[in-house]
């Protein structure tokens, strides 16, 4: 009996727990994230925003979600109902679960697996399944034709990702998130004789590649100017279009936390994760959660400011750039990358 609590329910407990401390403080992150993503479309409106609800109106978020709960859902009368319901579960499951594996600081994750980027790939693509299915059930042209869009643009993008994520491998030899991180203390910067600051972090010596990263996560994840699947010009709101209270508010929140993971993933691939921009005091005295937070953030402003001022593209353009441009572009990289790791001897 001590050995299978001391092997399986203490690690358990501590598991659970460890999971509903990143549940909840994921959860306000979003809600204050969602708040930062109105005010600062309204900024570059030059209109004030959200203002009324609690001191500058922090509260909106919360407002808005006792809105949603007690508003009435109403599903469409010839819908499947069942897997109208199920849809917006799907999503929001599944986006809160790739962040099992994120570490937000060294040690600090709920599990450090040896395949983390794989796992958050793996979980990432079944997210158009939630879409898909909310699209089918609503039983909706608009709606339908919302989900197919969905799916050949996530499918489209993912390609450019997974040969942006291969490039990063490469470099480090390692598919743990934290392998990743710690590999960036050792790059440009070092190998010049300075101290590990940003010029070591992937973003300068893989630059096309974080820009490919960058753009790519705005399709994966239906940001503009790649919301083609709710266009409201054409398609009412998408495969959302029958969808409200609740289940319309279960959808929203798993595209900001799916928004929320490629910020992380960024961060992590590119920007260093949790390390200090200059390992040097003060900067190094501050906690590398704060690092790793605020440099998720910073990536969630720039998200943000892309959907203020860059137009929608056309369904053409879209599937274009994901085939006859990203796709190329990572292809070469790849095989630039490996030559110079090569030739160089920098191979990890």
């Amino acid at each position: 009996m001590d050995q299978f609590i001391d092997t399986y329910l203490i690690p358990g407990v501590i598991m659970i727990a460890q999971s509903l401390l990143l549940l909840v403080a994921l959860l306000l992150f979003i809600a204050y994230v969602l708040y930062a993503d109105r005010k600062i479309w309204a900024a570059v409106q030059m209109r004030r925003g959200p203002n009324v609800v609690g001191p500058w109106g922090l509260f909106q978020s919360f407002a808005d979600m006792l809105k949603f709960v007690f508003k009435e859902p109403v599903i469409p009368s010839a819908s499947s109902k069942v897997v109208f319901l199920l849809a917006p579960l799907v999503s929001v499951t599944l986006a809160l679960a790739a962040w099992a594996v994120i570490p937000v600081a060294e040690n600090w994750s709920v599990a450090s697996i040896n395949i983390g980027i794989l796992y958050v790939f793996a979980i990432s693509s079944l997210e158009v399944y939630g879409v898909i299915m909310g699209g089918w059930a609503s039983n909706s042209k608009y709606a339908f034709l919302g989900a197919l869009r969905s799916a050949a643009q996530m499918i489209s993008y993912e390609v450019s990702i997974g040969f942006v994520i291969i490039t990063v491998l490469l470099c480090v030899g390692s598919l743990n998130l934290t392998d990743i991180v710690l590999s960036q203390q050792d790059g440009f910067g070092t190998k010049l004789g300075l101290t590990n600051s940003f010029l070591d972090w992937h973003w300068l010596s893989l630059f096309p590649m974080f820009i490919i990263f960058f753009i790519s996560a705005l399709a994966e994840t239906n940001r503009p100017p790649f919301d083609l699947p709710e266009a409201e010009s054409e398609l009412v709101a998408g495969f959302m279009v029958e969808y409200g209270s609740t289940p319309y508010m279960m959808f929203m929140l798993g595209e900001y936390a799916a928004i929320v993971l490629m910020s992380a993933l960024t961060t992590i691939l590119f920007l260093g994760g949790w390390l200090p921009p200059i390992d040097l005091a003060p900067f190094n005295w501050i906690p590398g959660i704060f690092w790793f937070v605020g440099k998720t953030a910073m990536v969630f402003f720039m998200i943000s400011l892309v959907k203020a001022f860059v137009p929608r593209y056309r369904y053409d353009q879209l599937m274009r750039l994901g085939w006859k441009v990203f796709l190329p572009i990572s292809l070469f990289m790849v095989f630039l990358t490996a030559l110079v790791l090569q030739v160089t001897g920098w191979a990890a």
